[in-house]
């Protein structure tokens, strides 16, 4: 029994492990994300921890965020802003073929 529950713990595991924590996004207009000023384009977003790194080409910032799972799968990859102080600010990603919802929480 204490083999049996080993080996499904390790398999388990290896799901976490192999689960994709790289994200494309495309923003059309300019946004914030943390301090910094995103302009238009396709970005990669990488999870790590508890951290989206968001970069293309040269850019590359940093900032807190929370992985959720919502209750039905997103059709497409949407990003939904804040607008504070007249600037677009990064809120969450909602992964399009999934049930993963990126927030931000700075």
């Amino acid at each position: 029994m204490t083999k049996r529950l080993l080996f499904v713990f390790a398999v388990a595991g290896l799901a976490l492990a192999s689960a994709k924590s790289s994200y494309s996004i495309d923003l059309f207009q300019p946004a914030l994300l943390g301090s910094t000023q995103l302009a238009p384009g396709h970005y990669t977003v990488d999870i790590l921890d508890q951290k989206a790194i968001v970069h293309s080409g040269k850019v590359k910032c940093e900032a807190p965020v929370k992985v959720e799972s919502a209750d039905t799968k997103y059709n497409t990859t949407t990003v939904r802003y804040d607008n504070a102080d007249g600037k677009m600010r990064i809120q969450e990603i909602h992964v399009g073929g999934s049930k993963t919802k990126l927030v931000f929480t700075e």
